[in-house]
């Protein structure tokens, strides 16, 4: 539908208000119209766009007039219809494609809630966010150290034993010979060496635990700022600006009086 603009001046005069008389009919006041805008009256003033026009059709654009006793229509200026299909106003086909769709919502995700899923569980303040390749890295990283904290954890308490029961001097507790094969003879073995090698082993696997532990630790709170950031970070606008420039420059050394010749790098963004 083509909308008509129009322009209204309105200059009453100034009068002072007289009050009407009871039981009287007033008159209505006289429209009176321009000569110009008979041809003007036989147009329509709304053409739909989707439905055929009879021509001839125009689109009008009316001045409008107001004195005390009359209305004064006045054309100001007239667009002829011309039923052509060059002068289309739009292909209807890229309607559809140009609107918005209003069944689609743009999801936002919220970065408190992100932290909170993500501290409950590593991975799914991940999954919130649907970074969801993410996922397998979170899980991985949790699995992989786990296992390398339970496995040094073992190792960590078999070479406890064996070094408590060597230190107890007690015949009948040699768990440390289970690190050496059945046909070892325990006279042959240097107890000293002994000592040194399953403390050293000892403090070995507790090290790596406790490596173990803290990188978890690490990934747990790793995982819970990662979800926070990409939550935040979710509709950051990226210029398209970001560019590099490299050129040739001189560079100055303090140190020596010759310049040297180096690469200059610029950052544009």
């Amino acid at each position: 539908m083509l909308l008509t603009p129009f322009n209204i001046f309105s200059a009453p005069q100034v009068r002072r208000p007289v009050r009407p008389e009871r039981r009287t009919h007033t008159t209505p006041q006289p429209v009176t119209v321009a000569p110009d805008s008979a041809a003007a009256d036989a147009l329509p003033d709304t053409i739909l766009l989707n439905a055929p026009v009879n021509l001839p059709a125009a689109v009008v654009e009316d001045q409008i007039t107001t004195t005390d006793s009359a209305v004064i229509i006045t054309p100001v200026d007239t667009v002829p219809i011309v039923d052509s299909p060059e002068l289309e106003l739009f292909d209807p086909s890229t309607i559809a494609d140009s609107l918005p769709d209003q069944s689609r919502r743009v999801f936002i995700p919220d970065p408190t809630r992100a932290v909170w899923l993500s501290a409950l569980c590593p991975g799914l303040g991940q999954i919130y966010n649907r970074r969801y390749w993410k996922l397998p890295i979170v899980v991985g990283a949790f699995m992989g150290l786990g296992y390398g904290a339970s496995w040094n954890n073992t190792m960590l308490a078999d070479y406890t034993r064996a070094y408590y029961d060597l230190m107890d001097n007690d015949p009948s507790t040699n768990s440390y010979m289970d690190f050496f094969p059945p046909t070892t003879d325990e006279s042959s073995l240097n107890r000293k060496w002994l000592e040194q090698t399953l403390k050293r082993r000892k403090d070995y696997f507790r090290r790596n635990r406790d490596l173990c532990i803290i990188g978890m630790v690490g990934m747990y709170l790793l995982s819970i700022v990662d979800a926070y950031v990409d939550a935040s970070l979710t509709n950051f606008d990226i210029s398209p600006d970001l560019a590099m420039r490299i050129s040739p420059t001189i560079l100055r050394d303090n140190l020596s009086s010759r310049p040297s010749i180096g690469l200059y790098w610029a950052f544009t963004f």
